[in-house]
């Protein structure tokens, strides 16, 4: 189920988009501005984002440039601009800021839903991959089985459900959060830590200088692999 985050000071016209989209079998979540935004996508992924180009404090546009030209991994999600104004310089303004497509209100809730689908089609990766390499591991997303140099690794059930949640966005990081609410057993956000060291060493990822699952500052870890 993909994740969407609507960010859009209307109550109204925002509580209206996250329950179409929900109806929609989108995991949505909805937010008042740009600065409880930028709170919730470090705290948790999303697949896409939907922002109203008005907004208090900072605008849609101020918003989406901020994000482009951060070094962070929300630099290239997806983005959808809703806009009262229906004009072809503000639109290219839109796009010029990194915008990846714009919707005019008032809109048909249908229009918005296939224009996400079409996005996602076109920003995500549509072949599911069964099996995960990286270092000199391969794990079998499918049976949950892990192999070091062609041997089977033994992982505890912490550590086997900490990998698979990992491997479900490779390349792209977690939360300490949500990290913790994926385990089976009840684990903080501030063992997790723990958790990946351990899990480190049983893939022969160095825990002083890792290079597959890697520490991202300000947010948590991601799994970065090598096919």
């Amino acid at each position: 189920m993909k994740k969407i985050l609507v960010i859009d000071d209307d109550e109204r016209l925002l509580s209206l988009i996250v329950s179409v989209l929900k109806i929609n079998n989108f995991d949505a979540y909805g937010v008042f501005s740009a600065t409880r935004a930028c709170t919730t996508l470090n705290e948790e992924y999303f697949d896409l984002i939907i922002v109203d180009w008005m907004m208090p404090n900072e605008s849609g546009i101020e918003f989406i440039k901020s994000l482009r030209n951060s070094a962070s991994h929300l630099k290239d999600i997806p983005a959808i601009m809703l806009t009262a104004v229906d004009d072809i310089d503000k639109k290219v303004e839109g796009f010029n800021s990194g915008f990846d497509d714009y919707v005019t209100k008032p809109f048909e809730t249908k229009d918005l839903v296939a224009r996400i689908n079409s996005l996602l089609r076109r920003t995500c990766n549509l072949q599911p991959i069964s099996v995960l390499k990286f270092g000199n591991c391969e794990f079998n997303l499918n049976n949950g089985e892990l192999k070091m140099n062609s041997e089977i690794v033994n992982l505890s059930t912490t550590e086997l459900d900490l990998l698979k949640t990992l491997s479900m966005r490779p390349n792209k990081p977690f939360s300490r959060v949500e990290l913790a609410k994926k385990l089976s057993f009840q684990v903080s956000d501030r063992t997790i830590d723990v958790q990946i060291n351990r899990l480190r060493k049983k893939i022969g990822d160095n825990p002083k200088s890792p290079t597959i699952i890697r520490t991202i500052r300000y947010i948590g870890y991601g799994l970065y692999i090598n096919n």
